[in-house]
């Protein structure tokens, strides 16, 4: 009889995993953070662009350091109660790490945190899903800023185009995106090929932790959400 697959042995050694090890390490490295900062900050995001939050992070490396993952690991590295908390006031930091968040740890004023990310914005193509922010239409006529080689191209994202001696030519009217809906694919690429930005990739300050104090910024968060039930 053929032996079945199901019994195929499996060679577990070459099986690779972060898994607790992985963990351990980001706890034990935000716990040496904390120790070595002045403050910490609870901060949210949006339209997360990987590049250009390198590009921010590498800026502020010499007095600062982010941490972005896992929620429940920063919270367990933190302390989710009074009673497990690594320094006074930390669980009520640990409570507000939900959703899209990430800690900021760093020896800048709080004025100069302060100015940094409620300036910082970064404009960016939307990508498939995202809200569109304004109505785009194209006209009937020649599209000039496409090549006749991407007229096939163009059509497959459902436009009505054709070639008029050599140059592309939109046949009627064309809704590329409507305010307010998200965007479909076909959407999205043909934003990017004309060159339009509609995704905001900001950071929100939500609270700041200092040995002396705490604050919170985000509206609608009230200090009671932080507080032991």
């Amino acid at each position: 009889m053929p032996k079945s697959k199901r019994d195929r042995a499996v060679t577990l050694s070459k099986t690779k995993k972060k898994g607790r090890e992985h963990k351990e390490s980001i706890v034990n490295s935000i716990r040496e953070a904390v120790e070595n900062y002045n403050s910490i900050y609870v901060f949210s995001f949006e339209n997360m662009r990987n590049l250009k939050f390198k590009e921010f992070r590498d800026q502020l490396k010499p007095t600062s350091r982010f941490f972005l993952g896992s929620n429940k690991v920063m919270q367990v590295a933190l302390g989710r109660s009074v009673a497990d908390e690594i320094r006074p006031g930390l669980h009520k930091v640990s409570k507000l790490l939900r959703g899209d968040a990430g800690l900021f740890l760093t020896d800048k004023s709080k004025e100069e945190v302060e100015s940094l990310f409620n300036k910082y914005e970064e404009y960016d193509f939307a990508r498939t899903g995202s809200t569109a922010t304004e109505k785009v239409e194209l006209l009937e006529g020649p599209l000039e800023q496409f090549t006749h080689e991407m007229e096939p191209f163009l059509r497959k994202q459902g436009m009505p185009v054709r070639l008029n001696k050599g140059v592309v030519e939109l046949v009627s009217d064309f809704v590329v995106c409507e305010e307010g809906k998200p965007l479909s694919p076909e959407s999205a690429r043909i934003l990017r090929l004309l060159g339009i930005k509609m995704a905001s990739f900001k950071l929100h300050l939500i609270c700041r932790w200092s040995p002396e104090d705490f604050e919170l910024y985000r509206e609608g968060v009230d200090e009671s959400d932080v507080e032991l039930a």
